[in-house]
C-alpha cells in the first residue's frame, strides 16, 4: 500500500511540474478568436494600372512618363484600416498619401506626377497608421 501511495504521489508531482512549466497563454481561453494581422502581400513600383493590375514594374523610370505608381496589395485585411505611402526624394519626405483598406483583402495605389527636377533616387515607405514600417520600395527617375 505504501508503494502505491508513493507511486501515486510521484505521478501527481510530475503532472504538477508539467503544468507549472506551461506558458500562461496555454491557459487563456476567454472564447475570443485571434484577429489576423494586416498583411502586405505585394508591393511594387510601375508605370500605370490596367484592369487593376500594375503595368511595367521596374526600379528606374523615365521622367518623360509623367507619373510613377506605387501599388500595394493586402491580404488579409481584418478590419477597415488606413496605411500610408510615404514618398521620399533624396531622403526628404515629398508626399504622404493616406489610403483606406477594406476587408477581406484590398489593393490600392498612389502616384506622383514627375517633373524634370524629380530626377534622382526615390523611395516609398509603406506604413500602418500607427507608423509600423511594412515595406520600402526604392527606385530612380532618369532622363
Amino acid at each position: 500500500m505504501v508503494h502505491w501511495i508513493i507511486g501515486f504521489l510521484f505521478i501527481v508531482s510530475g503532472l504538477l511540474s508539467s503544468i507549472m512549466n506551461m506558458a500562461p497563454e496555454s491557459f487563456a481561453d476567454n472564447g475570443a478568436e485571434t484577429v489576423p494581422e494586416l498583411t502586405l502581400a505585394e508591393a511594387a513600383m510601375g508605370e500605370g494600372l490596367k484592369d487593376g493590375l500594375l503595368q511595367n514594374q521596374a526600379v528606374a523610370f523615365s521622367v518623360g512618363l509623367g507619373r510613377v505608381i506605387c501599388y500595394s496589395s493586402f491580404d488579409p485585411v481584418p478590419q477597415r484600416s488606413f496605411i500610408y505611402h510615404n514618398w521620399y526624394y533624396r531622403d526628404r519626405l515629398s508626399t504622404r498619401t493616406r489610403l483606406v483598406l477594406m476587408p477581406p483583402r484590398w489593393n490600392t495605389y498612389s502616384y506622383i506626377q514627375l517633373r524634370e527636377a524629380d530626377k534622382g533616387p526615390w523611395r516609398v515607405e509603406i506604413t500602418t497608421e500607427e507608423g509600423r514600417l511594412l515595406r520600402v520600395l526604392r527606385f530612380s527617375i532618369t532622363d
